[in-house]
């Protein structure tokens, strides 16, 4: 493997997995970002340029994309629309990236014959009663709630449909909720962070009781890594480290550990359609490929989500007022 080329390599868990491959690996990189808000090119700034490649351009742009697949080994493609507030606010970007954009990216997989990775959400298969004891796994239906999670459902599907009609050599991935550094203040865990550092009451929807299955991005990307390296071409692995927290536990340890009383946060309306709970069984995962997390503790991986916002200020203070501003003209 060495030349990789990840797209969204410039967000979030992208860039999370750019930084494991550069320090992990003696591959290339090479991303392909568009740069849209969620993109930020501070989080690539400084890898090492003998080992990296940053090119800006659109994943539904075929001019863009074919040849630089054409150009690399191994696709791992990140890039998406992913902020479920938006997709219910405007959801045509959705289906321009998570839709158009994977079907590009397929095609010239398909074309040059390059191993592809498809990067998914658990958010795919619906939710859950908050007291059931069932937990995702590979063969759960899909149920999408939501424009976010229907046009990712459909680039799965996409995918699938590439490797049974064309021999598309990809693999497919599901992974529970990230957290971590290089995460946009936009998202749950890092607004709440960022809020107290700022001074805010941290905001909760509803009654705080939705379940999220929490994992560490630096444990996504090692096990988005053993998926390329040893996983069966055609399968689906679900990626999750057993943090089922509820929103209302996950505020109420973000104040505990910077030193504010844990009621210390204010109720907002709850969104529409919000997905009760999510939990992943990731078993097949572990016993094919022998993986397993860093961060199994979720109190130690906020710890360390918490240090890294409180020395990255730079990174994400430019983002703070905008995101705010937009999230209180919702009422949020």
């Amino acid at each position: 493997m060495q030349k990789i080329l990840v797209t969204g390599g410039a967000g979030f868990i992208g860039s999370n997995f750019v930084h494991y491959i550069i320090a992990n690996t003696d591959s290339h990189v090479t991303v392909l970002d568009k740069i849209t808000y969620a993109g930020n090119l501070e989080s690539i700034k400084h890898l090492p340029r003998d080992r990296f490649t940053f090119v800006r351009g659109d994943i539904a742009d075929a001019a863009t994309v074919d040849p630089l697949v054409a150009d690399c080994d191994v696709v791992v493609h990140y890039a998406a629309e992913s902020h479920n507030d938006n997709s219910l606010h405007d959801p045509r970007p959705f289906l321009d990236t998570n839709i158009i954009g994977t079907y590009m990216l397929i095609e010239a997989a398909r074309k040059h014959d390059k191993r592809f990775h498809h990067i998914s959400t658990d958010e795919v298969y619906g939710d859950l009663e908050l007291d059931a004891p069932e937990r995702f796994t590979e063969d759960t239906p899909y149920n999408p709630s939501s424009p976010y999670s229907s046009t990712k459902a459909g680039s799965d599907l996409l995918v699938r449909a590439w490797v049974r009609s064309f021999g598309l050599r990809a693999t497919i991935s599901n992974c529970s909720n990230n957290y971590g550094p290089f995460q946009h203040v936009e998202k749950f865990i890092p607004r709440q962070i960022t809020n107290v550092i700022d001074g805010i009451r941290p905001k909760l929807y509803g009654t705080g009781e939705n379940v999220r299955d929490w994992i560490h991005a630096n444990d996504h990307s090692s096990a988005v890594l053993a998926i390329i390296e040893k996983g069966k071409i055609g399968e689906t692995y679900l990626i999750g480290a057993e943090g089922e927290k509820n929103n209302k536990e996950v505020i109420e340890l973000i104040l505990s550990h910077l030193g504010l009383e844990t009621d210390a946060y204010d109720h907002v309306v709850d969104r529409p359609g919000h997905d009760l709970r999510y939990a992943i069984d990731s078993t097949k995962l572990r016993n094919e490929l022998g993986w397993k997390p860093e961060f199994s503790n979720f109190d130690a991986g906020i710890e360390d989500t918490i240090k890294w916002y409180r020395d990255n200020e730079y990174w994400w203070r430019p983002q703070k007022a905008a995101t705010e501003a937009k999230y209180k003209e919702q009422g949020q």
